[in-house]
């Protein structure tokens, strides 16, 4: 089989992707159903940075502890409990918007809701797939997870920007997209259940105690590489990767275009981001700078997109746009999986996704007010702005402290040196 597709030579991993590439289409399905649903109640960029930031939110919030929960109770027992909830909550928006009732705030409520399924979610799946694959082919199958779900990003904004305006464009239309979700999580369910327990490589569990998420902090702290990649990570996460906004914004202000022409925006994107994930999926020890520059690359990148004068060069720009950024997160990704102790690896993971997750309630809101303020257009000019700076401010601390390293193993090594000859005869 070839190198980038090996994991799928794995029976539990092909039942498991299978199942995730069901879901990741459908979940796409709803960002941008709930997008437009917000853009159909209120008209307004805030709203939707509001409803962005409140759906992230969870993540900033719960992370830490859901990290302790990936590393205390089986991976899989925690999937299955995060798949029924997230189902149930986009079940509960489908039927709003479907009955014609729907508020904005129901759908502030319920992306929060939402959003707490993903943040316990997110590090017991990232953490599960080395015990699918082992330590030989995790690199590779992070890689191809993140093709899975950028294949799915490219299927689901098309298919749900195309039901949407069949539907006539309007509140309802939203609901039965929306309602298409809530079904997909049973896909991910069903492939649980039918995973070889006996061929699982479970990983160690914490017994209880205190301190458990002390414990996780402390050892990020101990790695100057971890923090290096983690504060590349927030300040793109943060700024730079608001899409489902951007492209909302971009889509109805900048350039007047319907439900059908936004959909496959995110198509596009995806374009480049399931060639960046390809690409990783054939990377065996992806390292820092891989991450810093690909950041920047990003950060560059979203300015230019932002000065495009027509749709069709917008959309030209943004498979560059996705290739960048999958590449920066998928490196990040893999390099805190195969890094890591496995006995942290679910606190760690928790880590990375509070950071790269958790800053969007505070930069979604502030993007969305530069997009009212300045205009739309700003919000990714101001984005790749405060990406490259973040990112400048992170090496430039990275390198400061390896110098500060290496001159104190500089004058360890002489004042062992000195020792050793004051001490002989």
């Amino acid at each position: 089989m070839s190198p980038t597709f090996h994991a799928l030579s794995i029976r539990n991993y092909r039942i498991y992707a299978a199942g995730a590439l069901v879901s990741n289409v459908g979940t796409w399905m709803q960002r941008v159903a709930q997008d437009w649903l917000v853009l159909q109640l209120t008209h307004n960029g805030t709203a939707l940075g509001i409803t962005t930031g409140l759906q992230f939110l969870p993540a900033l919030l719960f992370s830490p502890i859901a990290g302790v929960v990936a590393d205390r109770f089986p991976k899989r027992t925690v999937l299955r409990c995060t798949q029924l909830f997230m189902a149930a909550s986009s079940a509960v928006l489908a039927v709003l918007a479907v009955t014609g009732v729907a508020q904005v705030w129901h759908v502030y409520v319920l992306a929060f809701v939402f959003g707490i399924g993903t943040a316990f979610d997110a590090p017991a799946r990232q953490s599960f797939v080395v015990e699918m694959v082992g330590q030989d082919d995790l690199a590779n199958a992070v890689g191809l997870n993140s093709a899975s779900f950028n294949s799915a990003r490219i299927i689901g904004p098309a298919v749900a920007g195309f039901l949407i305006a069949a539907f006539g464009s309007g509140v309802e239309a939203t609901g039965w997209v929306i309602g298409l979700n809530a079904l997909s999580y049973l896909a991910v369910f069903s492939s649980l259940t039918l995973l070889d327990g006996s061929k699982l490589q479970p990983s160690p569990v914490r017994p209880r105690g205190r301190g458990a998420v002390r414990e996780g902090v402390a050892y990020v702290r101990s790695r100057p590489d971890l923090v290096l990649v983690l504060t590349c990570v927030f300040f793109v996460g943060t700024f730079g990767m608001n899409f489902q906004m951007t492209s909302a914004l971009m889509a109805t202000e900048v350039y007047h275009v319907g439900a059908g022409q936004y959909g496959a925006l995110g198509t596009f994107m995806a374009i480049g981001s399931l060639t960046g994930a390809l690409l990783a999926a054939r990377r065996a020890r992806p390292r820092a700078l891989l991450v810093v520059v690909a950041g920047s690359v990003f950060g560059v990148l979203e300015i230019v997109s932002g000065l495009m004068p027509t749709y069709v060069s917008f959309a030209a720009v943004l498979p560059l746009v996705g290739l960048a950024s999958l590449t920066m997160v998928t490196s990040a990704n893999a390099m805190i999986q195969l890094t890591t102790s496995p006995v942290m690896r679910g606190r760690v993971s928790a880590l990375y996704l509070m950071i790269f997750m958790g800053g969007t309630p505070a930069g979604a809101p502030i993007i969305g007010w530069i997009g009212e303020a300045f205009g739309a257009r700003w919000t990714l000019i101001g984005g790749g702005i405060a990406s490259i700076l973040g990112i400048a401010a992170a090496a430039a601390y990275y390198l400061r402290h390896q110098d500060q390293s290496r001159e104190h193993w500089r004058r360890t090594a002489l004042d062992l040196r000195l020792r050793q000859r004051t001490a002989i005869p």
